[in-house]
């Protein structure tokens, strides 16, 4: 009998210490699993811009296997320059086709499907501003130093014309739309998708004064340093939202935040379609490269 008991505590020790080196196993796998920083341009405030991704990066997360948290600054200057000092390893961005900066190694994985988007000087629907010469002398709201579209576009414009302006910068595309319509500056100089997403959240009316040439939305990339198999499940799971209910799903109720219709999910790219980018720099003033 006692050599019976003897033997059962024999084998609960062992079957305590197996679960416990099982656990210490999963544990250390689970701490020893990556978790990426994605970091996304502020394009809205910050609160609409974690409204956006926040259930994208949960969902992404689950479907691919890889986890991946968000990382966003204060402004999106803030952003770029976590993305530039290397501390994260997604983006959703439009700030890495410089010469300089195609030489950091991101590579494009994907795009968001949307309409072509355009570099605009707008001003309110009532403002006395009918002709860009107007504006001499006079503050034209920006979202940022970084924001290709919204200011490097439009500013440069300004410079081939010889226009002379005062540059202010907001920080994000509602920001510099908010100063605008509160009369703070008379221009303003933004992301055309962005500006009638918050006209129609916002019920704002506005008239163009000028828009380049068409573009597309900003790209999904990923830093040369993550392994590819964790680059391709990412880049799979953003693409294939949209084809599964629940994807679809959350696509369709974070889209309402930020004024972007259901149409508007992930699909693959190679990168090519940012060409245009990519040819800005190559006559783009200085200051602005």
């Amino acid at each position: 009998m006692c050599r019976t008991i003897a033997l059962i505590r024999q084998g609960l020790q062992v079957l305590i210490a197996l679960t416990m080196a099982l656990g210490l196993q999963a544990a250390r796998a689970q701490a020893e699993e990556p978790l990426y920083r994605f970091s996304p341009v502020n394009q809205a405030n910050i609160a609409l811009t974690a409204d956006y991704w926040n259930p994208i990066m949960a969902y992404v997360s689950e479907r691919s296997g890889v986890k991946l948290t968000l990382k966003i600054g204060r402004t999106s200057a803030d952003t770029t320059s976590y993305v530039l000092a290397q501390e994260v390893e997604f983006v959703f961005s439009n700030h890495l086709f410089s010469p300089e900066r195609e030489k950091l190694g991101w590579k494009v994985i994907g795009r968001r499907l949307t309409p072509p988007i355009h570099g605009q000087i707008i001003v309110p629907a009532d403002s006395t501003v009918t002709d860009l010469s107007q504006l001499a002398g006079k503050d034209v709201v920006y979202p940022g130093p970084e924001a290709l579209v919204s200011y490097k576009l439009p500013y440069a414009f300004l410079l081939s014309k010889k226009i002379d302006t005062k540059v202010v910068f907001a920080g994000n595309a509602d920001g510099a739309l908010a100063q605008l319509f509160s009369g703070k500056a008379s221009a303003a100089g933004v992301n055309s998708q962005l500006a009638e997403n918050y006209g129609r959240r916002e019920s704002k009316k506005f008239r163009v004064l000028w828009s380049s040439e068409p573009m597309h939305d900003l790209a999904l990339m990923a830093s040369a340093k993550v392994p590819a198999k964790d680059v391709q499940a990412v880049a799979k799971a953003f693409a294939g939202m949209h084809k599964d209910p629940k994807g679809r799903a959350i696509l369709s109720e974070v889209s309402k935040h930020i004024g972007l219709s259901e149409e508007a999910y992930f699909i693959l790219s190679d990168g090519s379609e940012y060409e245009p980018y990519r040819r800005f720099y190559q006559s783009a003033p200085a200051q602005l490269r």
